[in-house]
């Protein structure tokens, strides 16, 4: 149904870098991805994670609006900052932005507490 994949960074070991996340086009719109992001940050902020990081494109809005949401969820400062510009890439790409997430200090359940 979908998946995230990242990981933690060795040499920043209070951070884990989210590389991708995906669901499946039938399951899209019921809040999985969210769902994902909450369990996974749940283990990692319990095992000394303090940060979100994740690069996202300008025109990905549903990525943006993804990782806002999650940042809301967890009552964490979001910053966003230019990582790589278009001419960083061999071919056309768009830019990628960093979002940085955190410090995450609890776990977030599902009640929104």
């Amino acid at each position: 149904m979908g998946f995230v994949i990242g990981y933690r960074r060795p040499d920043a070991p209070d951070t884990a870098l989210v590389w991708q996340v995906a669901v499946d086009d039938a399951q899209r719109g019921r809040g999985l991805a969210g769902k994902l992001l909450d369990a996974l940050f749940n283990r990692l902020v319990a095992d000394g994670v303090r940060y979100l990081d994740t690069t996202i494109t300008p025109d990905n809005e549903a990525s943006i609006r993804l990782f806002g949401s999650f940042a809301k969820r967890w009552n964490a400062p979001l910053e966003r900052s230019e990582l790589f510009a278009a001419s960083d890439f061999p071919d056309e790409h768009e830019p990628e932005d960093l979002f940085r997430i955190g410090p995450l200090v609890r776990a977030h359940d599902e009640t929104g507490r």
